[in-house]
């Protein structure tokens, strides 16, 4: 039975902390999306999140915090909605006619000016090798509804970064680094939200 290298799980925790202490830099474009979020629910809006592989169930876990509570705090709730929780609306979507267009189609259904899309990738979208392309196709439908685009996204930022109004690229091309700094991004924004609503601002 071969034995763990403990080495090797030290230096994966010590960049895992490099990667999301980095984020810390971030902070006035966090609040700024949360306080967009905020405002924008209090205006009858709603936020569409989205996301692929681990970043899909990283838009179901921040639609859930948003939707229910984040820190156990009474307050209400907030309009929010993960484009991947319909699967039969999904497999017959992209069996049909493709995946490409799906989030596409949500959104068009789904969003209206002043609502925000949320979309959560690793990559950003790339063109030359296909990479999260749904994602991209979903931000063009927003823009041509007038919905507000907010990103955040690793690996340089890809396509979605100068497509966003509101974007935070993590600075590691490391994917599951990646996808912890941007949990702790999302952590950070629903934090935001509910000292916001219990201040009533």
């Amino acid at each position: 039975m071969g034995e763990i290298n403990k080495n090797f799980l030290k230096g994966y925790f010590q960049e895992s902390a490099k990667v999301i202490s980095s984020v810390s830099n971030e902070i006035d474009v966090i609040k700024s999306m949360a306080l967009e979020i905020y405002n924008n629910n209090k205006n009858g809006n709603k936020v569409l999140i989205g996301g692929n592989g681990g970043s899909c169930a990283d838009a179901e876990h921040f639609a859930g915090e948003l939707l229910c509570t984040f820190k156990g705090r009474d307050r209400s709730a907030l309009a929010a909605v993960s484009l991947s929780n319909n699967a039969s609306a999904i497999t017959a979507w992209a069996n049909d006619f493709d995946f490409t267009s799906y989030f596409t189609r949500q959104v068009e259904a789904l969003g209206n000016k002043g609502d925000i899309l949320f979309l959560i990738t690793t990559g950003g979208g790339n063109r030359e090798n296909g990479a999260s392309m749904n994602l991209v196709y979903a931000a063009e439908k927003a823009r041509e509804l007038g919905l507000k685009i907010f990103t955040i996204a690793g690996k340089g930022g890809g396509i979605l970064k100068d497509f966003s109004d509101l974007s935070i690229t993590v600075k590691s091309n490391e994917t599951s680094n990646i996808q912890e700094a941007h949990i702790a991004i999302l952590h950070a924004i629903c934090f935001c939200i509910e000292d916001l609503d219990k201040n009533g601002e």
